[in-house]
């Protein structure tokens, strides 16, 4: 299994476009090595030649223009983006579905409960009807053992895993969301037995989680905050990164914490916000992530398991 990190930040990206926090701020600055990262979304391939797009960022376009596997194509016009996929409705996972309309009819796999939010509340399937018939739209069953296959990548097989997170703020169902409204991925190399869990947005590891992390050769985790304060302290939000949906990397019951349970996978933390000192190379924070054999992603990363 080939996976590539098309974006590797939070909503916003980083540094973010009206964000002046220290963060943001040393890169447009160059007073730090901290590198600019696009919002979060990987592709995962079974051959190198045909992708699946996993949530369909805001920067999808910036991000297949600088991955030539996925702009790759024989015609005119094309690419080698077979299908995409979104872990729920949030914007920094599904406006990208509107830069991608030149390029529909395309497969796109979610749950219920996310595809009634893109018919409804934030309706984008309903807008790509008129680009040749919108998004070839297949929801998955969260309960259901047997995952899913998607035909152009047949050596992979997709199971969906719900996560204890939150809904979109736009959404009706914002703190008290259903599950389905988020979900990560273990997609599991039939071949080979190789195994990813993806899961971008976690605020707490239910037991399915763990079992999934458990079991996984490679774990791409959520590394959003630091700390649970971080945006509050920064003068940047009202909201604690739990209340969003998100856990924090720090603190005994913090991502690093439960990572160091698991010494078998590869261990990568994703979906970083630009006020996360992580980004840092130079920072303690940075270090600290680094020393417990934990990987910070960046755009362009390249993983084969």
């Amino acid at each position: 299994m080939r996976i590539e990190v098309l974006g590797s930040s939070a909503g916003g990206g980083f540094p973010q476009w009206n964000c002046h926090c220290r963060m943001c701020q040393s890169v447009r600055d160059g007073t730090s090595r901290a590198e600019p990262r696009t919002q979060s979304s990987i592709a995962v391939s079974d051959d190198g030649d045909n992708w699946v797009v996993i949530n369909a960022s805001p920067d999808i376009r910036q991000q297949i223009n600088a991955s030539p596997r996925l702009a790759r194509t024989e015609g005119t016009r094309g690419s080698s983006i077979r299908a995409v996929i979104v872990t729920d409705a949030q914007i920094d996972h599904t406006t990208g579905l509107l830069i991608l309309r030149e390029g529909l009819p395309l497969e796109l796999y979610c749950t219920p409960e996310v595809a009634q939010e893109l018919s409804t509340t934030y309706p984008i399937l309903s807008m790509m009807q008129h680009w040749e018939g919108g998004y070839q739209t297949h929801t998955v069953d969260i309960e259901s053992p047997d995952g899913w296959r998607i035909p152009a990548v047949p050596h992979l097989a997709f199971y969906p895993i719900s996560l204890s997170s939150n809904a979109p703020p736009f959404s009706p169902y914002r703190n008290r969301p259903r599950p389905g409204d988020n979900i990560g991925l273990k997609i599991v190399d039939t071949r080979s037995g190789a195994t990813l869990f993806y899961a971008p947005g976690l605020g707490a590891p239910e037991p399915s989680v763990l079992e999934a992390m458990k079991d996984a050769d490679c774990v791409m985790m959520d590394g959003t905050l630091w700390t649970d304060d971080e945006m509050i302290r920064a003068g940047l939000g009202t909201s604690l990164g739990s209340e969003m949906g998100h856990l924090s990397v720090s603190g005994d019951d913090g991502m690093l914490a439960l990572l160091s349970q698991f010494d078998n996978p590869r261990k990568v933390l994703i979906h970083i916000n630009n006020t996360n000192p992580i980004l840092d190379p130079d920072s303690p924070e940075h270090h600290a992530v680094r020393e417990s054999g934990v990987e910070i992603a960046f755009d362009g990363m390249e993983i084969q398991i």
